[in-house]
């Protein structure tokens, strides 16, 4: 017989399967004895109270023996060699994904990268880490596997109605993803071990007869009437097929050639601001309500922060317990941060970008002459300024967190996980004032709502720009793709219609969906 329960343990029960199966015999009335397997379907953390408990959902096998099936079934991806063929521009979650289902769908995907492959990538990563040399085309967003790929691999998503956060998870288990995500509520894999999945789900397009092309970086959309027929690379060569545009939320140059080019851009929001990091032991204490921390059985303690203040949201952004914070500049002159966290989240510190909400009507009267590109220009003004405020480097500029609440000077900076390396600097002046006064308002109420958060043992880094896309490329809601061309998908986070490595996967494959739809 095989049944399901849930179980609330106390952390060091719920790491022990023996202990697991005494706690079933002891609150459902099973003998011990008749347990022949245990497998975990979800696992949460419960800690609103001060006793911290861990949530299970349970199958067990009784009386008879555990079987080896998949919690999530594995897809057949078949030969498309020969098949009628469609264009994907962008290697991260969203062209990934949108490629894999157009396997799956029976069209040949023909993947187009303007960076490297995952591997090469982190050879350029290091070089910005080191030595402060960034190559535009490779780097922390550019390149195989996206901004995600080297930025903590978190997999949380809040996007469950546009399709199956399940399923797309799955498919990274297929390629090499530990099962645990498909447990936890908030699963992750880490950027330490997210290349070598993104690896294999290349080696599938490859296997399956689709194509993959690295350092072909596509400069314009060939139009014929209404339609987008192909695409042109910076080489002169050409794609021809249906587009699915994945390129991500920082390719300004992709926003720029479709604004000269008269394709219609829609203004929108984003969120700027800074990068707050904090030893990881003030944060277990916190969230574990203990001043030992988190113990042995318990995981680096995360934290989800939001407020309003003078009518705009203030909020923490991709947070990365036991992580590093690292700088994702992708163009010369700029500098830009970002969060993220090996599998076993082990460093000495937590970090997450905390940002504020800005509309296109809160920018500065200058930057309405940029038009729809305002919010793009603004953000890489701000980059810009970081860059100039660090003397030129990628020394990030950085204040402990009491003291930019304060609106005072620090006299020194604590040790960061910020391996170029963080200097003094005044960010509560030299930042936009509607965003370092919200910031500071932010803060004192998150340190009123959690005690010990407030502190000049944690330090603000500057800036936190890449929130998401600076402008939105329309598309019709129903047919997905541009309102007013056909053939051209506007896919992810690039196209400003989702956020994240789960809710780009899953507009990838409703894109790569509706061009079969539409192209049969």
């Amino acid at each position: 017989m095989i049944q399901e329960f849930q179980l609330r343990l106390i952390p060091r029960a719920a790491s022990s399967h023996s202990e697991i199966a005494r706690q079933l015999a002891k609150q459902h009335d099973i003998d011990a004895n008749s347990i022949q397997g245990i497998r975990i379907l979800k696992r949460s953390i419960d800690a609103r109270q001060r006793v911290v408990m861990v949530n299970l959902k349970v199958r067990v096998y009784i009386d008879e023996p555990m079987t080896q099936d998949y919690l999530v079934p594995p897809i057949e991806y078949r030969s498309v060699d020969g098949k009628r063929q469609a264009i994907v521009v962008g290697m991260g979650p969203g062209g990934l994904f949108a490629a894999l289902r157009l396997i799956e769908l029976g069209i040949k995907p023909i993947v187009l990268e303007r960076g490297k492959n995952v591997v090469e990538r982190r050879k350029d990563a290091s070089m910005i880490q080191r030595e402060g040399i960034v190559n535009p085309e490779s780097n922390y967003c550019f390149g195989e596997g996206g901004a995600g790929a080297y930025s903590d691999g978190k997999l949380y998503t809040r996007s469950k109605k546009r399709g199956s956060v399940e399923r797309i998870l799955g498919i990274f288990v297929q390629h090499g993803a530990r099962e645990d995500i498909l447990i936890d509520a908030h699963p992750h894999i880490g950027s330490d071990k997210l290349p070598a999945v993104i690896q294999a789900m290349r080696e599938t397009i490859l296997r399956c007869g689709g194509e993959v092309h690295f350092e072909t970086r596509v400069t314009r959309l060939i139009i014929e009437g209404d339609s987008v027929t192909g695409v042109e690379t910076a080489t002169g060569e050409q794609f021809m097929g249906p587009v699915i545009l994945a390129t991500g939320h920082s390719a300004r140059d992709v926003y720029q050639m479709l604004y000269d080019n008269d394709v219609m851009l829609e203004e929108k929001g984003l969120a700027v601001g800074v990068r707050l990091e904090h030893p990881q032991r003030i944060i277990d204490q916190i969230q574990y309500h203990s001043v030992l921390g988190r113990g042995e059985y318990l995981p680096a303690a995360e934290y989800n922060f939001v407020t309003q203040v003078d009518h705009r949201g203030v909020y923490s952004f991709c947070m990365c317990p036991g992580g590093f914070v690292v700088p994702a500049v992708s163009e010369a002159n700029g500098l830009v941060v970002n969060g993220m966290s090996p599998s076993h989240r082990g460093s000495h510190w937590a970090n997450s970008g905390m940002v504020v909400e800005l509309h296109p009507e809160d920018l500065p009267s200058d930057f309405k002459k940029h038009g729809v590109l305002a919010m793009m220009r603004f953000q890489q003004e701000m980059e810009q300024r970081a860059f100039v405020e660090a003397g030129n480097s990628l020394i990030a500029g950085a204040q402990r967190m009491k003291n930019f609440v304060d609106g005072k000077a620090s006299r020194n900076i604590p040790p960061s996980s910020y391996l170029p390396g963080v200097q003094l600097s005044r960010l509560d002046l030299w930042m936009p004032p509607f965003v370092a006064n919200r910031l500071r308002k932010g803060f004192k109420i998150f340190g009123k709502n959690a005690r010990g958060f407030l502190t000049n043992d944690a330090v603000v880094i500057g800036v936190e720009t890449r929130t998401s896309s600076p402008l939105r490329i329309p598309r019709d809601m129903e047919l997905l793709h541009h309102v007013s061309l056909k053939g051209l998908y506007p896919c992810g986070e690039g196209a400003g219609y989702a956020g994240g490595i789960v809710s780009s996967a899953i507009d990838g494959e409703r894109c790569a969906e509706a061009l079969t739809e539409q192209n049969q």
